[in-house]
């Protein structure tokens, strides 16, 4: 059996966020979903994004690491409840998440609960004193143009950077620039301080289909992603 908690992050999810979260859960009876304010241990209503805890018989016990601090990984797979069960082991995903009732039904015919995965808490991005995930913004790019085949978005000296994936003639790489700027603007009321057309299969995906986007910001400081076009609005 797998049960899985979410501790409050303070932020109510948009209607944006409800529509394009990357995945969703939905709980059978084996699985409980449930979002609890960790300070006061009460139960949070739904469509609040926390971060995704998780107990279960296959949860793993550390990382392996060369490097031999396993103090630091303690507070990921061994945390503990403040209330209630304070046996019980946690493991921290690390990953930011909504609990939202679905209409469908189980045997009882109960309605179920479904828990969205929005993204990792350390891709959240804080700009003008708001956080932003990175799937929203990348979404509405790619929505952009046909020719946008991926999108990823990270933080550079508090500026946004927009790496698109362009299937097509170079030339369309220039046109890219004010759509993807217009885009961000209308749905988001961001400004995008640099954009970069890059060929596709720049943007690194790991083996579980996540995007690598703090590799994509290594390589763009160290200057090594070999850009079709940038474009800076400083």
């Amino acid at each position: 059996m797998t049960h899985c908690i979410s501790e409050l992050c303070g932020t109510r999810v948009s209607p944006e966020t409800r529509q394009r979260s990357t995945s969703s859960w939905f709980c059978s009876p084996r699985t409980l979903p449930m979002a609890l304010e960790i300070s006061s241990g009460r139960l949070i209503e739904s469509c609040f994004l926390s971060q995704i805890w998780v107990h279960s018989a296959h949860n793993a016990s550390g990382y392996f690491t060369i490097y031999g601090d396993e103090s630091l990984q303690s507070d990921h797979f061994s945390s503990r409840l403040s209330f209630g069960d304070t046996q019980t082991i946690w493991a921290r995903t690390g990953y930011l998440g909504f609990l939202r009732r679905t209409e469908l039904t189980d045997a009882n015919g109960e309605r179920h609960d479904a828990l969205y995965v929005v993204g990792a808490l350390d891709e959240a991005m804080e700009l003008r004193g708001m956080r932003y995930h990175p799937i929203d913004i990348e979404t509405s790019v790619i929505r952009a143009h046909k020719s946008v085949t991926e999108c990823a978005v990270f933080t550079w000296t508090n500026l946004l950077v927009v790496v698109v994936e362009l299937d097509g003639s170079e030339q369309e790489a220039l046109d890219l620039v004010p759509l993807v700027t217009n885009v961000v603007l209308e749905e988001h009321y961001l400004v995008v301080g640099v954009v970069v057309v890059v060929d596709i299969g720049v943007i690194p995906i790991n083996s579980r289909g996540e995007k690598q986007r703090m590799h994509l910001r290594d390589g763009f400081l160290a200057d090594q992603l070999d850009p079709i076009y940038v474009a800076y609005n400083m």
